[in-house]
């Protein structure tokens, strides 16, 4: 049997190198001819605007690029094929084998917020080592911020309920992994996968299913053998068969202390509101509700009055909600006319109508009123006028080095990620922390009300 993984170096590393499109090597083969290769260049990722309704996004990732960028390796049996596609010079195809990054990478914190234009991501190298980084850096964080901006706003329709994210068997299974780091940096609480624990150091969550109640001659039989496992502190799923009647069983086995019910089918704010009242009614005041069941922000805001203590979510939370991408573009913003590590660069952009974008190196500031909510996010190029702020405002940078001269220098967390993202969301004024369709809050230079 034939299992296709990525090829593993002499080093030990796997490489990123073909997580990348045929274009960017023919335009770097392209680049090598007409000269342009080894002039300094800087390249950004950002986006033009947010999906309908969302009036910010998160950044999550961004670790992960980096790590691929450092890996970012074209090995032996790369080259092997390559060449025997046949599209690429032999000059080329010798440039490949040697390639590091060498530049420079500054961008956002994962857990920060973003907005059209924010300059997530900054690549500073040759223009031939930056162009080829394009696809992989797309398609993490394209996958990461979208996966990471639905569950910012699951968490605020949870509210203070616990939320556990259990997308797994809803996505591919790498993609399951990345997801659970991109939900738990964005507030959501444990995650059901295993792999997503072990890789980034996650906490990790999850009980029994509705096989190994249909696996036992009844569900009392079922429900039994659970406690005999797990003690009577854990969660039953009680509708395999009837609620009413599963919520009886469970509570016989466990007895007053049962831990937890989890509700999987039906109308979730009903069947709540019925088990809750049974339970207390066969004095299990004290077990926890858990509901799941394709489950977006808007059903969450709309169950907030049931009486519900945790959900369970999963595909719409992996599946970024109804924005399976973050729509984020990598585009050249400048680039020397001469060679040289000291050569000046001018900016440059593209002007197509509903495609442009603006040039120059950028740099980003959130600023704050004096209440400490987050009123603009100034994204300024080289020419652009500073201004000034009005006195009782501050602003604080958004950018910071991931890697100076092809070393990545800044450690990765992912309860650091976390933290910065709840500090960032809560500076937000109210009116953006509405989960219901509006106007972005943010964007660029310019204050929406």
């Amino acid at each position: 049997m034939t299992i296709w993984t990525t090829p593993i170096g002499p080093d030990g590393i796997p490489s990123t190198a073909l997580l990348t499109d045929h274009y960017e090597l023919t335009a770097l083969d392209a680049a090598r001819r007409s000269g342009i290769a080894e002039h300094r260049a800087t390249f950004e990722v950002f986006t033009r605007g947010l999906p309908v309704g969302r009036r910010y996004g998160v950044v999550a990732g961004v670790a992960r690029a980096v790590d691929a960028v450092t890996r970012f390796r074209f090995h032996d049996d790369d080259l092997t094929w390559l060449r025997r596609r046949g599209f690429l010079t032999e000059g080329t195809l010798e440039w490949l084998a040697d390639y590091r990054f060498r530049g420079d990478v500054s961008g956002y914190h994962d857990g920060e917020l973003f907005f059209p234009h924010s300059p997530i991501l900054t690549v500073e190298s040759t223009f031939a080592e930056a162009l080829i980084l394009e696809t992989v850096l797309l398609s993490i964080l394209n996958h990461d911020c979208a996966v990471a901006s639905a569950a910012a706003r699951m968490d605020l329709a949870a509210g203070d309920r616990f939320t556990i994210e259990a997308g797994g068997r809803r996505t591919h299974q790498e993609a399951a992994v990345d997801a659970a780091l991109a939900a738990y940096t964005a507030g959501i609480d444990v995650t059901s996968n295993l792999e997503a624990g072990r890789r980034f150091g996650l906490p990790t969550a999850g009980t029994t299913m509705h096989a190994f109640t249909l696996a036992h001659v009844d569900e009392a039989t079922a429900f039994a053998a659970q406690v005999e496992a797990f003690g009577p502190a854990t969660t039953f799923l009680v509708d395999t068969y009837d609620v009413e009647e599963g919520i009886r069983r469970a509570v016989a086995a466990a007895g007053p202390g049962i831990g937890a019910i989890r509700i999987d089918s039906g109308d979730l704010d009903d069947e709540a509101r019925r088990a809750r009242k049974l339970l207390d009614d066969l004095g299990a005041k004290d077990c926890r509700i858990v509901v799941s069941g394709d489950l977006d922000e808007f059903r969450l805001a709309e169950l907030a009055g049931a009486p519900i203590d945790r959900y369970l979510l999963g595909t719409r939370l992996v599946t970024g909600s109804g924005a399976p991408t973050a729509e984020l573009v990598y585009k050249l913003v400048a680039i020397a006319d001469d060679p040289g590590p000291d050569a000046l660069q001018r900016s440059v952009a593209k002007t197509s109508e509903g495609k442009g974008h603006r040039g120059g190196r950028k740099v980003a500031t959130r600023v704050l009123d004096a209440d400490g909510h987050a009123v603009q996010e100034r994204v300024l190029a080289p020419d652009d006028p500073v201004g000034q702020l009005p006195p009782d405002h501050r602003e604080r940078g958004l950018q910071v080095p991931w890697i100076r001269a092809g070393e990545s220098i800044r450690p990765f967390s992912a309860d650091a990620a976390r933290a910065h993202h709840l500090t960032a969301r809560a500076e937000l004024p109210p009116a953006a922390l509405d989960i219901d369709p509006g106007p972005p809050h943010l964007d660029g230079n310019r204050r929406r009300p």
